[in-house]
């Protein structure tokens, strides 16, 4: 891996390393039968999630460089439960590497009675603080459907954007647009992805594995076609 090789060629070798990208045959929430899955348990120890949130970092830092994310966001907001190693190694890394003074924030299941109290851990929201949302995967966005108004709930916060790991680039159940432009077109703000699926494709084809051949064969590359043929958007 080279610093200079683009930011979905380095994310796709470390995705495959890690084991988090899987080729076969999985039923996802919605039903669909996918030839590939994006397993987020697969960063189960501190080198990789350490690692992941790196990857978050530089895209975040990419996007506010741009001006398509702000430059003063206040919390970056992971949805409990696998959003929170997401939200603080991204803070961290931040942090670290990138010299941003940042919180992280993230939501109970059920709030608290005792104690501090509250719905949410870490940063506390406030009227008019920016919230940046980090998520693994999105298939439909029932997640930040669900997310949005418990923030709202707790303070009149600015959502300034949603990044992920894997924009799937599939459409969803009841439009031609996918659930990343959905989310977009309802709640107003951008959703980005560290690489999207046929990116990482593309790149699995060129990554080899130990013994030569490529992670991502040409049955594969042929799978993943048809399956986004239907649907893609």
């Amino acid at each position: 891996m080279t610093a200079n090789e683009p930011l979905d060629i380095r994310f796709t070798r470390f995705l495959l390393e890690s084991q988090a990208l899987k080729f076969g045959e999985f039923t996802l929430k919605s039903g669909r039968r996918s030839p590939y899955f994006i397993n987020a348990g697969a960063f189960d120890d501190g080198r990789k999630i350490a690692e992941l949130g790196r990857f978050y970092a530089e895209k975040i830092a990419a996007e506010t460089a741009t001006g398509t994310l702000p430059a003063d966001i206040g919390t970056v907001f992971g949805p409990a439960y696998k959003g929170i190693p997401l939200a603080v190694s991204t803070a961290i890394a931040l942090t670290g590497g990138h010299g941003v003074q940042i919180g992280y924030t993230f939501d109970r299941k059920e709030r608290k009675d005792h104690g501090d109290g509250g719905m949410m851990v870490g940063t506390q929201l406030k009227d008019g603080m920016k919230v940046l949302l980090v998520d693994d995967v999105m298939t439909a966005g029932t997640a930040v459907r669900e997310v949005v108004p418990k923030l709202k709930a707790e303070a009149d916060v600015q959502i300034v954007g949603l990044v992920l790991s894997v924009d799937r680039m599939e459409k969803t159940k009841d439009s031609d647009l996918s659930a990343v432009k959905a989310v977009e077109e309802e709640f107003g703000f951008p959703v980005l992805a560290i690489a999207n699926v046929r990116e990482i494709f593309e790149a699995g084809r060129a990554i080899a594995t130990a013994d030569g051949t490529p992670y991502v064969t040409d049955e594969i590359a042929a799978a993943a076609d048809a399956y986004l043929a239907r649907y893609g958007a």
